[in-house]
């Protein structure tokens, strides 16, 4: 008898629990509120001004040199090509457009170097960028060790800079 007194009494106590912790508002995670922002109504993440992005394929630079460009990603204010040589991917060209991200545009404002007439920033130990215009970011990432910076910055080199800083 009292051992059945004690297995009502544990699954009662586990019905309540249960019970309680499931009615339990939870606390909004981090995230709820960019959820929130990101999904209201007349919110962009990319500016009617911008640039489509095949607008930008004419800008880079064409295969040659045992190297092959690849368009993989083309959107509104974006394109993004893979350069391979011999079938093994070395490095990543894009063009942006820094309406939709001012503050990739900042990051030129205390650069020392310059590509092309244009100023250069590092971007960590595999990326070189390039602003044309103080409106459109040229970057190249390598995606081989093998590719260095001063190979990134032969490809910025090879980008139509002066081209692309026309386009309005």
């Amino acid at each position: 008898m009292l051992f059945k007194i004690r297995q009502v009494f544990i699954v009662f106590s586990l019905s309540v629990l249960l019970l309680l912790t499931s009615c339990a508002t939870q606390a909004p995670s981090r995230f709820d509120q960019a959820q929130q922002e990101s999904t209201q109504r007349g919110s962009s993440a990319v500016v009617k001004e911008s640039e489509s992005g095949g607008s930008f394929n004419q800008f880079f630079p064409p295969s040659g040199g045992g190297y092959e460009r690849v368009y993989t990603q083309e959107k509104k204010g974006f394109a993004e090509a893979k350069l391979k040589k011999d079938g093994k991917e070395m490095a990543m060209l894009a063009i942006s457009d820094t309406l939709n991200n001012p503050s990739a545009a900042k990051k030129f404002e205390k650069s020392t170097q310059s590509i092309g007439g244009y100023p250069a920033v590092s971007q960590g130990s595999t990326g070189t960028a390039v602003l044309v215009g103080d409106r459109y970011q040229v970057k190249v990432l390598s995606r081989d060790p093998g590719f260095s910076e001063g190979d990134r910055q032969a490809w910025l080199e090879k980008f139509d800079l002066n081209g692309l800083s026309q386009l309005k």
